[in-house]
């Protein structure tokens, strides 16, 4: 029976269900193995003419390029940046903060040879456990859409030598912290609010923890309020007009701010709140929503405040009073800070500077006699 050639087990290799080896592409293009390497990675002396020969060779065979796995052992890292989201996927595509923020990251993580990959809750909002990342290779971590201050993961992580770059939280000293002023911001909100002449204010947080909870927020959650830009944007409130009435939502999404601010607005009218502070302009476009579903004006019987920035297609001419925050820049601060410890270095905290505008939403309240019923 014939033997095959050297050449000809190479051709062979494509179809026989065994991978095809940088190898054989070098033999089958008459040149070495370092040769080939190089002609792949586009580094190096390597003439057009050789390099074309080496990638037709490699066309031949099937082959596709180096092992990434054989690489980033050799190189020492995994080319992956792991980016937690504590609900579901679904909701890092519902949020514009989260896709802007995300956008922002991507572009700075493609300029570094590096992939996004993202570790999302379940469908009961439980955020991602050791056991689900334990064996996941990856050269850092973004806590992006999570970040509770006792977060199990966090200690795993750092307990793994793995860098991790908190948005908003939590801030330790053994991370790297992203974020900004979530106090001022609030603060100048309720002083806005103050001035204006408000004094029954309420407010629509975003979830204290991720455990699905929705209605009032008890002494008990309150006291175990597990994410600082919620527990931040509160205190502020609190501490222009001291304590007042809470609902949190078990997510950020327009319906759950509609259902809170339902439930605030059903009291009788001198009781109502003459504002309610949102966390999100999300959640502040569902207040909108259930005060004009009440037959309340906004803003002459209801002011109404946000936080972010997004744009707000869904309030037609209203423009909203917010605090603007720069989410898609954050995304790329947080790509360089990652950059930072790739190269060895610990990158500083970082404070993004935030602004509030004034828009539509917000006026004095309106006389006794004039509320609407």
């Amino acid at each position: 029976m014939p033997r095959l050639s050297d050449r000809d087990a190479e051709g062979v290799c494509a179809v026989s269900g065994q991978r095809p080896t940088l190898a054989a592409v070098a033999a089958r293009a008459g040149v070495s193995p370092s040769t080939a390497s190089l002609a792949f990675s586009g580094a190096g002396p390597v003439a057009q003419e050789t390099r074309e020969r080496v990638l037709a060779a490699a066309r031949e065979l099937g082959y596709a390029g180096p092992d990434p796995l054989a690489r980033s052992l050799r190189q020492g890292r995994s080319g992956i940046v792991a980016t937690l989201i504590g609900e579901r996927l679904l909701y890092a595509f519902r949020d514009p903060v989260a896709v802007g923020l995300l956008d922002g990251l991507a572009e700075v993580l493609s300029s570094l040879d590096s992939g996004l990959l993202l570790i999302s809750g379940d469908a009961t909002r439980t955020g991602p456990t050791p056991d689900q990342v334990a064996r996941t290779p990856m050269d850092a971590v973004i806590f992006a859409m999570c970040g509770r201050d006792d977060d199990p993961l966090l200690d795993h992580f750092i307990g793994r030598g793995i860098p991790v770059v908190a948005v908003d939280g939590p801030h330790r000293e053994d991370v790297a912290v992203l974020d900004v002023d979530d106090y001022g911001g609030s603060m100048a909100l309720a002083r806005h609010l103050a001035e204006l002449g408000h004094r029954r204010i309420a407010t629509v947080t975003l979830p204290s923890r991720l455990d699905g909870h929705r209605g009032p927020m008890s002494d008990e959650r309150r006291a175990q309020v597990g994410f600082a830009d919620v527990r931040q944007r509160l205190k502020a409130v609190e501490d222009v007009f001291g304590r007042v009435p809470v609902v949190e939502t078990p997510t950020n999404i327009i319906e759950e701010g509609q259902q809170a601010a339902a439930l605030l607005l059903a009291a009788p009218p001198a009781e109502r709140p003459t504002a309610i502070v949102a966390q999100s302009d999300l959640l502040a476009v569902g207040v909108i929503r259930a005060a004009l579903d009440s037959g309340l004006r906004v803003p002459d019987d209801l002011s109404v405040v946000g936080f972010d920035g997004i744009e707000t297609p869904w309030l037609d001419h209203y423009v909203l009073t917010t605090v603007e925050q720069p989410y898609v820049e954050k995304g790329r601060v947080a790509g360089r800070m990652v950059a930072e410890f790739l190269a060895g270095r610990r990158p500083d905290d970082v404070r993004l500077p935030i602004e509030v505008r004034i828009g539509t939403t917000t006026a004095p309240p309106a006389a006794a006699g004039t509320l609407a019923p």
